[in-house]
């Protein structure tokens, strides 16, 4: 199982800190069935923690029209809204919610040009709250196909994830399936695209990132 680039220290830190809680439960624990069920325990929390890490191989469904999720989760939001950050504008918002069981990494939906990059602290809500989009710690990316074709992606943090890393630099190009960033531990991506787009999703839907087409471009 290939492991995100991220997940290296967390991975070390959690492997050291579960050696030090066996050698704690070797001492102050007696029974030996206790102490066997506590280090299933410490297994398990560590496998979980490589598999939130992990990196999938996975084929890009490439096409010039196709937005592709940058997420693997669920959709939770399908509405026209008004998208008050960069393009001041009505918006047709798509939002797919991350569990902790969901790849977290996050790539680009489609080749273009890196417009706007902006990082805005805030409050921890559950990712799938209405309001999390809009208080919550998050990301935002502008990526500009053509005039008229541009999408705003916004990484969200939920009350589980403490961290977003994100790689798009402004005027970069991206490429379609490439990698930009990644939340840790449960979260949320928005995607306000154009009103005309044809959309190829519908609520609750599961989706895979590079593979499921959310909507296409006209």
């Amino acid at each position: 199982m290939k492991i995100h680039k991220e997940g290296y220290k967390v991975i070390l830190v959690t492997l050291f800190i579960l050696m030090a809680l066996v050698l704690l439960v070797m001492w102050l624990i007696p029974n030996p069935y206790v102490r066997y069920f506590l280090y299933a325990g410490f297994i398990i929390h560590l496998l979980w923690t490589m598999r939130f890490f992990r990196y999938p191989e996975r084929e890009v469904n490439e096409g010039d029209a196709y937005i592709l999720s940058s997420a693997d989760g669920k959709i939770v939001a399908l509405e026209e809204t008004y998208e008050g950050e960069y393009f001041k504008e009505k918006r047709l918002l798509i939002s797919v919610f991350m569990s902790p069981y969901d790849v977290h990494i996050n790539w680009y939906p489609f080749s273009g040009v890196v417009k706007y990059v902006q990082y805005h602290p805030g409050l921890y809500l559950v990712a799938y709250h209405p309001k999390s989009s809009e208080e919550n710690e998050r990301n935002s990316i502008v990526l500009e196909k053509e005039e008229g074709k541009d999408v705003l992606i916004r990484q969200v943090a939920g009350i589980m994830a403490r961290k977003i890393v994100n790689y798009a630099e402004v005027n970069a190009e991206a490429h379609q399936g490439a990698e930009f960033g990644i939340i840790r531990f449960g979260s949320r991506v928005d995607f306000y695209l154009p009103l005309n787009v044809d959309v190829k999703v519908k609520m609750h839907e599961k989706v895979r990132a590079r593979r499921t087409v959310i909507a296409e471009f006209k």
